[in-house]
């Protein structure tokens, strides 16, 4: 009897993108990282490609690649996120399974995922087949061969969706032991119940499809699987490996899989430096020759199933009332609070099911005036959503158009395409998970719909929103004062959305505080002016242009005209207005222009007005980064300001305070916020000088660590955990230059011995690949130049200090002195 161990991680965020600018604007709650996506990918997304194995000392011995010794699936929509904002690690994630194949018989670790996480036994018979063909298409782009398996979303099943996998090529899924009804042996006639979990997870199942397909089924083990996250599992590797190992039965006589599924985040955001104890594990396993290492596939190839299973239809992993999840007050939450409901899934299903079926006969006869097969077209359409390049959508029209289509009918091609990919997106598992309707998860899909509403409108010539928002309005909020589905339509979904004038009045807004190039790319804009003129008096700005915005989802185009006034501090108006003539635009920027000369605000307002109308739009009109951005910058004066008068209150106090501290007495609550707020002012500025007084630092620090957290905060940590990347990646690029080792571990050496939690996943792994590639060099160099020896005496030292084990390179200089004694 052979025993094998599979642990599987499912990767996923929901799609977070404002559907409008088709990328993630800042969100405040994953501080101080600009969103989710971002926060997760340092803690555990790229820490898991290149994990730290530790000795017994607890110094870095090791990394190596979690993914390519594990079977994983990545949400396609997060790896598009990633490959264009993180674009090393997705790069990683996919030369991982490209090393897996080697290790795994031919093999890859990755498995495919359905697209956008839609629960698809609730969907209907079309976008079941599209988000398979989307997930498959999807994975193929990446990592270059076709998928063996593919994650359900929440292994939310039945028979029909297996059909769905099957016909699609896909070999076999995970799904949890709860979702087996009943097992029989092949050739057996009598069927065996398995309910409530009792079936044996170490072996694959066959279900027998009414197609006449099959595919091949793993149930997890549940036990263990659950251990991760509420047994504290990945406080120790070791522990790790010994509950994975104990799940063997020893009494059977055959071959033996051990396989778990678990949320990938578990390893390293859910449970921190969970990456290290799963990497642990994986190596104590091997190293012991405690089981043998597989994946799925590879397993499946060896083990066909000599059982087979029917399923619970429609059940999932995280519902124990089958999907009722996602659809209805099933009882199931994520321990919200007490006396809230989820009556609101309903309605907001129903809704969007309306939505759906309503655009459906609309969308088919419209794409039919283009498209000779509208809905396999949407299938195909994943290529475009892939590579929007030109040429791709060539190919995409070459492939589908029913006759030779002008620039206009592309247009209206693409955005009838756009309207059913947001019309699938609106589906997104998440926003039926959670407990309240108004959470950002609930929003973000319903203003999916309003982008489908918005389009419908545009391309099928169809006003939808009035029933939509009849029937989601029934959705009701735990939150009083967000009443039901229309306030929280009004209140968090409109404000998102961005139409041709909003686009145009956060680039002529933002143009008043930054220069562009005369043409540029804004979200998902490109921006090209054909007249663009700034004028200041005093603190006053004032923007005039014209200028052209294309979209890069979709090729359209329009021209409009602006005219901003900023008056300093956070007062602004303008307008936007789209101009027939060229005469008329410049007679406009004449007039305002004219009224400005004569610094006469109010009067210049009052032009503005006559032309633009009232004023609509303010600095709450920019998109939220810029908004930001432009607000820093109008509020540095206000702190530095705020900073000068604090700082002589320290200086005045200070004698005061050090008397109180003698005593053991608390300074006044005021007193004492004032001198947090100089003290951590003041380490910032240390750390982010090009050239820090590392003694000043040290001292500061040392203040800053009695004040119980209130300075030393996350943000000074993300701040001296950039200056620290900064310095090793300068120094990577110049290594023959000691004084960079010299100036990096005398920073290290102050900053380390401070209790940050500071994330040191991108310094170390750069020390890691200096130490493999650079440190080589200077030892084949250190017999005849002394200064290589000092370098690696440097660059060993730094290595202690980042935590590593530097024994075989102490070994190696000591080698080198021998010799030269």
């Amino acid at each position: 009897m052979e025993k094998y161990i599979c642990i599987h991680g499912h990767f996923y965020q929901p799609p977070r993108e404002n559907p409008w600018l088709e990328s993630i604007e800042l969100q405040d709650s994953a501080a101080p990282y600009h969103d989710w996506n971002e926060r997760i990918t340092a803690e555990c997304y790229a820490p898991n490609s290149k994990a730290r194995i530790l000795n017994g000392e607890g110094k870095i011995e090791q990394i190596t690649s979690n993914y390519s010794k594990i079977s994983f699936n990545f949400g396609p929509t997060l790896l598009g996120w990633m490959k264009d904002k993180m674009p090393e690690v997705h790069n990683a994630i996919v030369a991982a399974d490209k090393a897996s194949q080697e290790r795994f018989s031919g093999h890859g670790s990755a498995i495919a995922q359905v697209y956008n996480h839609i629960i698809l036994p609730l969907a209907n018979a079309r976008d079941k087949q599209t988000q398979v063909v989307w997930g498959i298409r999807d994975f193929e782009h990446r990592f270059r061969r076709a998928p063996e398996g593919m994650w359900l979303s929440e292994t939310a099943a039945d028979t029909d969706t297996l059909d769905v996998l099957a016909q699609n090529g896909i070999k076999f899924t995970i799904l949890s032991p709860f979702q087996a009804s009943r097992v029989r042996e092949m050739g057996k006639r009598n069927w065996r119940d398995v309910n409530d979990g009792r079936i044996d997870p170490t072996r694959p199942y066959l279900v027998k499809l009414r197609s006449g397909r099959t595919i091949t089924i793993f149930f997890y083990d549940g036990p263990v699987s659950q251990a991760i996250a509420f047994e504290r599992l990945l406080t120790s590797g070791e522990k790790f490996a010994q509950r994975l190992t104990g799940a063997f039965d020893d009494s059977r006589q055959w071959d033996q899989l051990v396989n778990i599924a678990t949320d990938g985040e578990s390893y390293g955001h859910h449970h921190r430096q969970g990456e290290m104890a799963l990497a642990y594990a994986l190596h104590h396993i091997e190293t012991g020759n405690l089981a043998r290492l597989t994946i799925y596939g590879e397993y499946l190839e060896k083990h066909p199933p000599t059982a087979e299973v029917q399923i619970h239809e429609k059940s999932a992993w995280s519902c124990s009332h089958g999907v009722g999840r996602w659809m209805t007050d099933c009882g199931c939450n994520s321990g919200g609070r007490a006396g809230w409901n989820q009556g609101w899934r309903a309605p907001l299903r129903q809704s969007l099911d309306w939505l759906r079926d309503e655009i459906a006969p609309l969308f088919e006869a419209k794409a039919s005036e283009y498209l000779r097969e509208p809905w396999k077209a949407r299938d195909d359409y994943v290529s475009v959503v892939l590579n929007r390049s030109p040429e791709i959508r060539a190919d995409f029209f070459a492939k589908h158009a029913s006759r030779e289509l002008n620039e206009s009918d592309r247009i209206t091609a693409l955005k009838v395409m756009e309207l059913q990919r947001h019309a699938m997106l609106m589906y997104t598992s998440c926003g039926w998970f959670f407990d309240e309707i108004s959470g950002i998860e609930s929003v973000q899909v319903v203003q999916y719909a309003a982008r489908t509403l918005q389009l419908a409108r545009e391309v099928l010539d169809k006003d939808l929103e009035p029933g939509f928002l009849e029937r989601f309005d029934a959705a009701r909020s735990n939150i009083p004062s967000n009443e039901g589905g229309r306030r929280i339509y009004d209140k968090y979904v409109k404000p998102a959305m961005v139409d041709w004038p909003k686009a145009v009045a956060h680039y002529a807004i933002s143009s008043l505080f930054r220069q562009y190039e005369p043409r540029t790319r804004i979200f998902s804009f490109t921006v090209e002016d054909e007249s663009r003129n700034h004028f200041t008096s005093g603190k006053t700005r004032l923007a005039i242009g014209r200028t052209k915005l294309i979209s890069e989802i979709t090729g359209e185009s329009d021209v409009l005209s602006y005219a901003f006034l900023y008056m300093g501090e956070h007062n602004l108006t303008g307008g936007v207005h789209r101009y027939q003539s060229s005469e008329a635009y410049d007679a406009m920027a004449t007039e305002i222009k004219a009224a400005y000369d004569t610094s006469d605000l109010p009067g210049t307002i009052r032009v503005i007005d006559r032309h633009f109308g009232e004023a609509a739009y303010s600095l709450t009109s920019l998109f939220k980064d810029e908004q930001r951005r432009i607000l820093d910058e109008i509020l540095a004066s206000t702190r530095e300001d705020l900073e000068n008068r604090f700082r002589l209150i320290t200086e005045r106090y200070e004698p005061l305070t050090k008397f109180l501290q003698g005593l053991g007495a608390p300074p006044p609550p005021g007193l004492g916020s004032v001198f947090d707020f100089v003290l951590q002012s003041d380490i910032r500025r240390e750390i982010q000088a090009e050239q820090s007084d590392l003694e000043r630092l040290r001292l500061l620090l040392e203040a800053g660590s009695t004040h119980n957290g209130r300075v030393l905060d996350s943000e000074i940590s993300f701040t001296i955990k950039n200056k620290m990347e900064r310095l090793i990646q300068e120094l990577a690029e110049r290594p023959h230059e000691i004084e960079r080792i010299q100036n990096l571990q005398k920073f290290v050496e102050i900053v380390m011995p401070v209790p940050l939690g500071l994330n040191l996943w991108r310094v170390q792994d750069l020390y890691w690949e200096m130490l493999q590639k650079v440190a080589p060099q200077f030892q084949q160099q250190a017999q005849e130049d002394d200064s290589a020896h000092e370098w690696l005496n440097q660059f060993a030292a730094l290595g202690e200090r980042l935590g590593f084990a530097t024994k075989q390179l102490r070994e190696s200089i000591s080698a080198v002195e021998m010799v030269a004694v």
